[in-house]
């Protein structure tokens, strides 16, 4: 049984493994479209406040949404590209009309989509697993790096902060127990930060710029408007956000061993759709289940909901709190690659366990594999190979989880033909059946 202090702490080692990627897109879209200093204060802050509440709707749900497993959302980068484009041929009030309208359509087209639940039997759940974690290793060994377009990308002190980051949570996890293990994540973090300072990497200036308190309040930025182009664009990111999110729901319930059904599948959709709804409202973005905290779940082994309740707890905290808010912006990013490379290699691994219950000795089963990681990481690895194609298509073949995912299920359907998934999905209804059989949550 964990302490108070215990669960916030692990809370709090969740948050700062999703924060860079939360941050990230409130920065990315408000740079684009110029908003004051001032307009991006808020944008942060209202994001992280969304972020908590969208991740409470979540984990602790009720009996019409949420998945009910330890997951945490944040903004999806999907959106980021039709957003600044909404914003610089519209007005910012046609963005956020449009995220609701989304959130609206996402909400109501999730028992249709929980029914894709027998479309995902082992074969398929494995590769998407793996897809999911291959597609982010690109991610942890660029910001192990320096970061994408940093002046020091690839410099010596880098490599060796990011290095030095994973030996600490490799040496903690061979050689302690209980908490102190189920927190190497979070010391890597603090110790890789406190060498960058040591090496005058670590900039303090955000902290000291950053205002006490914020008010989160709904329509910061004016009223909604509506725009059906704007609206279409933004339930094609609500769906491509709908297909990331089944698979990391699937991921998830192998590694905390909970079996989840069509039912489970809808209530987590629905809880997706009212928070980008509350996205919105608040002047924030769409939301969806982050991948980022999957290895995470994994690595320390700590499966219980009280640890994300936690972290949606500091995320609303943090919202509100914008100068402690930026201490978190302070780790460098070559910190956080370290520790993404031992969570998101986490995530390949379990993404592999599943294809071992997989019989390989069919080679329609081989072939279901092979094609859908190699489609996956390929167009999560080469986004520019489709940049002559329309921005809508784009949107969908860049993103390498919806690629991989889409591959995995056309193909088990063409080769391994439908009665292959109705019969996985028969298996799911009953637990034990559930285990015996290459069903969606074959045993980890």
């Amino acid at each position: 049984m964990l302490s108070k202090s215990q669960v916030f702490t692990l809370g709090l080692q969740h948050v700062l493994a999703m924060y860079a990627g939360a941050v990230v897109v409130p920065i990315l879209i408000g740079s684009s479209l110029k908003f004051s200093s001032s307009q991006m204060t808020y944008l942060i802050a209202a994001d992280l406040f969304t972020c908590g509440i969208a991740t409470l709707l979540q984990v602790i749900g009720n009996r019409f949404i949420g998945i009910k497993l330890p997951v945490v959302l944040g903004a999806t980068f999907t959106a980021v590209s039709p957003i600044i484009a909404i914003g610089k041929t519209t007005n910012i009030g046609t963005i956020f009309g449009s995220i609701i309208i989304a959130g609206i359509a996402v909400f109501l087209l999730a028992p249709l989509f929980g029914m894709v639940l027998k479309l995902f039997p082992t074969v398929v759940t494995g590769s998407v697993v793996t897809i999911i974690g291959l597609t982010l290793i690109p991610v942890a060994m660029g910001n192990a790096a320096g970061g994408q377009g940093s002046p020091s990308f690839g410099a010596p002190h880098n490599l060796i902060l990011a290095l030095g980051t994973l030996l600490i949570i490799l040496v903690m996890n061979r050689y302690l127990r209980g908490f102190l293990r189920a927190i190497s994540i979070l010391m890597g973090l603090i110790l890789g930060t406190l060498a960058g300072a040591l090496l005058g990497i670590v900039k303090f200036s955000p902290v000291l710029k950053a205002s006490w308190f914020n008010i989160v309040h709904p329509f910061y930025f004016g009223q909604p408007h509506f725009n059906l182009i704007a609206i279409i664009t933004m339930i094609i990111v609500g769906i491509v956000s709908m297909v990331e999110s089944t698979g990391v729901y699937f991921a998830l319930s192998q590694i905390v061993e909970k079996p989840i059904g069509q039912k489970d599948i809808v209530k987590g959709l629905r809880a997706e759709g009212i928070a980008i709804v509350l996205g919105g409202i608040f002047n924030t973005f769409p939301y969806t289940t982050f991948s980022q905290n999957v290895g995470l779940v994994s690595l320390t082994r700590v499966k219980t909901r009280n640890v994300i309740v936690a972290a949606g707890g500091i995320l609303v905290a943090l919202g509100l709190l914008p100068k402690v808010a930026a201490l978190t912006t302070v780790i460098p990013d070559a910190v956080l690659g370290g520790a993404m490379i031992a969570m998101f290699g986490m995530v390949v691994a379990y993404g592999a366990n599943i294809l071992s219950q997989v019989n390989f000795n069919d080679n329609n089963n081989l072939l279901v594999v092979a094609c859908s990681i190699g489609v996956g990481l390929g167009s999560a690895t080469m986004p520019q190979m489709f940049a002559h194609l329309p921005n809508m298509l784009q949107m969908l073949l860049q993103n390498g989880i919806v690629t991989g995912s889409v591959t995995a299920v056309a193909l088990n359907l063409f080769l391994n033909g439908w009665g292959a998934t109705e019969a996985a999905s028969e298996g799911t209804a009953d637990p034990e059946t559930h285990n015996r059989s290459s069903s969606v949550t074959a045993g980890v």
